[in-house]
C-alpha cells in the first residue's frame, strides 16, 4: 500500500508517524511550498512532490491533512482517479462540500476514512463501551469540554479565518459533536453561543453548544481557545439513569501552571491532547484505517459520521449567529 500525504503541518506530521508504524509505504509529501515538505521527506527517506496532481499517479491512498477549505477539491481529484482517501477532520467546510466528497467516493468505489481521533482515545473509547454495555443505563446528560490555546501560524493563520476553518465551533468542537453522537445517537437540534460572535476582536474564544438527541439525551459541549500554551485539557461526564462516568485530563497533572508568557514560546501551531498510553491514539487510528483498507475490516468512524459531524458544526455556527436553536435535517433530507 502506497500512501501520499498532502499537508505537512502538525497533523501531517502526526499522520506520517502513524503510517510509519504500519506496513504501508509513505511515497511522499506535498505542501504549499517544497521547502515545507522537505523536512518530513528527509525524515522518512522519501520524496517531495511539486503538486497533488504529480503525486496521485504514485499512490493507492491519499491522506489529506491540508486546511479544511481545501479538502473538497483534493478529495474529488483523488476519487476521480480511483484513490482511497483518509481525510483529517472536519471532512469539509460545509455540508454541501462533504456530501460532494461522499458522492464522489461512492461513485468511484473508493473508501473514505475520516480522522475523528477522539473515538480512538482509550479513555473515550472505554466510556463509549461502558455505555454501550448498559452499565450506566440510558444516557441522559453528557458534558464534554475541550480547551487549549488559539492555533497559531507564522503566516496566513487560516484557523482564525472562519470562512476557511469554521472557527472554534467547527475546527475544535467538532471532535465532541462526533463523540456525543457516537454515545447518545442522532441529534435533533443544536443551540450555540460563542464569545467572538459579540466580540469579534477578542484575543480568546469560548463556545458553548447544546445538542438535543432524538433519544432524549442532552449534550453540553464547551470549547476554549483561551489557555496559555502549551495547555490542552479535556473533560467528559456521562450521566445515565443507573450510573455516571467521569474523566478529567487534569487528573494526570495535579499541578497546573497557567501563566501566559511573553516572547517566543516553543509550542506547536495547533495543540493536541495527549494520552498516557504506550501508543498514540493517532497511531491507533491510522493502524485501524490501514486494516480497513488492506483487509476490509470496518473502521469505527464511517464516511457518514464525518458528514453528520460537519452538519452539526454548521448548525452550531448558524445558531450562534442567529441566537436561536437550529433543527437538523435528517440524513435522508441532507442527501436528497
Amino acid at each position: 500500500m502506497k500512501v501520499g500525504i498532502v499537508g505537512v503541518g502538525f497533523m501531517g506530521t502526526t499522520h506520517a508517524a502513524g503510517w510509519a508504524e504500519t506496513p504501508a509505504e509513505i511515497v511522499g509529501f506535498t505542501a504549499e511550498t517544497l521547502h515545507e515538505a522537505g523536512g518530513l521527506a528527509k525524515r522518512y527517506d522519501t520524496k517531495v512532490y511539486p503538486s497533488l496532481d504529480a503525486m496521485l499517479p504514485d499512490v493507492d491512498v491519499l491522506d489529506i491533512c491540508s486546511p479544511t477549505h481545501l479538502h473538497r477539491e483534493m478529495a474529488l481529484k483523488a476519487a476521480a482517479v480511483g484513490k482511497h482517501i483518509v481525510c483529517e477532520k472536519p471532512l469539509a467546510r460545509t455540508v454541501g462540500e462533504a456530501q460532494d466528497i461522499l458522492n464522489a467516493c461512492r461513485d468511484a468505489g473508493v473508501l473514505l476514512l475520516v480522522a475523528h481521533v477522539v473515538r480512538f482515545f482509550p479513555e473515550y473509547a472505554l466510556a463509549h463501551s461502558t455505555v454501550a454495555e448498559g452499565q450506566i443505563g440510558k444516557p441522559a446528560v453528557i458534558r464534554l469540554h475541550r480547551g487549549s490555546y488559539r492555533p497559531k501560524k507564522p503566516a496566513g493563520n487560516w484557523f482564525l479565518d472562519e470562512e476557511k476553518s469554521g472557527g472554534i465551533l467547527m475546527d475544535l468542537m467538532i471532535h465532541d459533536y462526533d463523540y456525543a453522537r457516537w454515545v447518545a445517537g442522532e441529534v435533533e437540534s443544536v443551540s450555540a453561543r460563542r464569545v467572538t460572535e459579540l466580540h469579534p476582536n477578542a484575543p480568546v474564544d469560548y463556545g458553548l453548544v447544546i445538542l438535543s438527541h432524538r433519544s432524549g439525551a442532552l449534550s453540553h459541549i464547551a470549547g476554549a481557545w483561551a489557555y496559555p500554551p502549551p495547555t490542552f485539557r479535556t473533560h467528559l461526564e456521562i450521566a445515565g439513569d443507573r450510573g455516571l462516568i467521569e474523566f478529567d485530563s487534569d487528573g494526570t497533572a495535579p499541578i497546573q501552571n497557567l501563566i501566559l508568557k511573553t516572547g517566543r514560546v516553543d509550542t506547536p501551531d495547533v495543540a493536541l491532547p495527549s494520552s498516557l498510553v504506550s501508543e498514540s491514539p493517532y497511531t491507533t487510528q491510522i493502524k485501524e484505517f490501514y486494516s480497513a483498507l488492506a483487509d476490509g475490516k470496518p473502521a469505527r468512524v464511517s464516511a457518514t459520521d464525518g458528514l453528520v459531524a460537519v452538519q452539526i458544526a454548521e448548525a452550531a455556527l448558524k445558531s450562534a449567529h442567529m441566537g436561536q436553536p437550529v433543527r437538523l435535517q435528517s440524513l435522508a433530507e441532507v442527501q436528497s
